[in-house]
């Protein structure tokens, strides 16, 4: 089965850290411009964090910029979204792409066009 499936979300208090999964299946994630977006409710969507599959270029939201980091473990077939200094702001479902084409182009993109995508992994914050 040709998926992404997306674990790692929970509780966390206000300046914790959480470490997002993003696994793929049925295909090779290596390939892919990898996005990590997410949706609180009654906000828009926000590209949160891309990490191309070419050249290792990386995008940050701005204000995520030092807190949060993108990876990717080839063997495991599998992309990461490091988060630490959790604040009240970041609470929203989580989800990650996968596309070919450059972070770009990705970022443009309307959830059903990703090449693939996930289900989404809830992240609150809380004391």
């Amino acid at each position: 089965q040709v998926q992404l499936v997306e674990s790692g979300g929970g509780l966390v208090q206000p300046g914790g850290s959480l470490k997002l999964s993003c696994a793929a299946s049925g295909f090779t994630l290596d390939y892919y411009t990898i996005c990590w977006f997410r949706q609180a409710p009654g906000k828009e969507r926000e590209g949160v964090s891309c990490l191309s599959n070419d050249d290792g270029d990386t995008y940050y939201l701005d204000t995520l910029k030092g807190r949060f980091t993108i990876s990717r473990d080839n063997a495991k077939n599998t992309a990461y979204l490091q988060m630490n200094s959790l604040k009240p702001e970041d609470p929203a479902v989580y989800y990650c792409a996968a596309d070919l084409s450059s972070w770009y182009e990705s970022l443009l993109k309307d959830r059903h066009e990703h090449d693939y995508w996930g289900q989404g992994t809830q992240v609150t914050v809380s004391s």
